[in-house]
C-alpha cells in the first residue's frame, strides 16, 4: 500500500463522520444565509474548532461573492481549495544527519511512534539510532528496545533514573563515530511537572547544539488524535518549552476527530508531518494535505 492510500485508508472514521454531511450539504442547494449557517455546523462539529472554521467561512463566502457563485455544488471545489491552503506547509526536506527529539505527554503513543520513525527511515536506506532519554517512566527505555529491535535498529540506553542529557550524549557520539544518518530521541512526558521536564528539554537541547550544530534538528510531539481539540493543550504546553517544528497525530485510524488538523494550524500555525494508522510498525503516513481532503469529500 503506497504513502498516500496508506494515509487515506487511516482517515476511515474520519471520513465516514464528515463525507456524508459535506455531501448532502452541496446536493441542490443555494448558496443562501441557510447553507452557510449549516456549513459552519459541520464544520464545527467535525472538531475543526471555532477559529478554523471562522477563517475558512470567511474566505469561502468572500470567494464565492466575488466569483458571483450561487449553487453548492459549483463552489464545492473551492472550498476543498481553500481548506487544502489552510493546512498545507511548506515543510524542508529533510538534510542528513537528521536529529529529531519526539516529545509528548505518557499515553499519546510516543515510544510506538518513535519505533516507527526508525522503521520509515531505515525503509529509506538510512542509518539509524534511537536515544531513550525518557529516564524517568519505568521500564521506558525496555519498551523502546522492543521497538528498536523490531525496526533493526540500535539503541542507547542507561539505567532507569539517570540523566537523560547524558543518554542524549552517549547516542550523538555514538552515531558520529559510527556516520549514523539518523538519531530520533524519546523523551519524557510528564507535563505535570513542567518545570523539571523544562529544565530536561533544555539541557537536551544544549547538548545537541554543542556536539551537532550543523545537523538537522527538529523538535515533534506526538498527539493522541482520538482527544480532539483535548490535543490543542498540549501543544500549547509543550510549545511553551520547546521550540515545536511539528506533530504527529497518532491514533487517527481510531478516530473520527481527525478535522483536529484543522484546529492545529488556525491556532497554532503548525504542520502535521506524519498520521499514526494503525498498530504495525509500517503504519505511519507522511501527512499530504490533498489526500487528507480529497478523503473527506469522497
Amino acid at each position: 500500500m503506497g504513502i498516500f492510500s496508506k494515509l487515506a485508508q487511516g482517515l476511515k472514521k474520519t471520513k465516514e463522520a464528515i463525507a456524508k454531511k459535506f455531501y448532502s450539504l452541496f446536493t441542490g442547494r443555494a448558496l443562501d444565509d441557510e447553507f452557510f449557517d449549516d456549513l459552519e455546523n459541520v464544520l464545527i462539529s467535525s472538531d475543526l474548532g471555532v477559529e478554523a472554521t471562522e477563517q475558512i467561512l470567511e474566505r469561502f463566502k468572500d470567494e464565492c461573492f466575488e466569483r458571483r457563485i450561487s449553487k453548492a455544488e459549483d463552489a464545492r471545489e473551492l472550498l476543498k481549495d481553500i481548506m487544502v491552503e489552510s493546512i498545507d506547509y511548506e515543510v524542508a526536506p529533510y538534510e542528513y544527519p537528521l536529529i529529531i527529539l519526539v516529545a509528548g505527554v505518557n499515553g499519546v503513543g510516543k515510544t510506538t511512534v518513535i519505533g516507527k520513525l526508525a522503521k520509515y527511515f531505515k525503509n529509506k536506506g538510512k542509518s539509524v539510532v534511537m536515544a531513550a532519554a525518557d529516564t524517568f517512566r519505568a521500564a521506558a527505555g525496555e519498551q523502546l528496545e522492543v521497538w528498536s529491535q523490531r525496526a533493526g535498529v540500535r539503541l542507547i540506553k542507561h539505567e532507569e533514573g539517570s540523566d537523560p542529557a547524558a543518554v542524549v550524549f552517549d547516542a550523538l557520539s555514538s552515531a558520529k563515530a559510527k556516520g549514523t544518518d539518523v538519531v530520533l530521541i524519546d523523551t519524557a512526558g510528564r507535563l505535570q511537572n513542567k518545570k523539571n521536564l523544562m529544565n530536561e528539554l533544555s539541557k537536551i537541547n544544549k547538548v545537541v547544539e554543542r556536539e551537532c550544530p550543523d545537523a538537522d534538528y527538529r523538535t515533534y510531539i506526538v498527539l493522541d488524535a482520538t482527544t480532539g481539540q483535548n490535543a490543542l493543550s498540549q501543544v500549547e504546553a509543550f510549545d511553551e518549552i520547546i521550540d515545536v517544528d511539528g506533530i504527529i497525530l497518532n491514533k487517527m485510524d481510531g478516530t473520527a476527530k481527525g478535522g483536529v488538523v484543522f484546529a492545529i494550524s488556525a491556532e497554532r500555525e503548525l504542520p502535521v508531518i506524519f498520521v499514526g494508522v494503525g498498530e504495525k510498525i509500517d503504519d505511519l503516513a507522511e501527512f499530504d494535505a490533498q489526500t487528507f481532503i480529497d478523503s473527506l469529500f469522497e
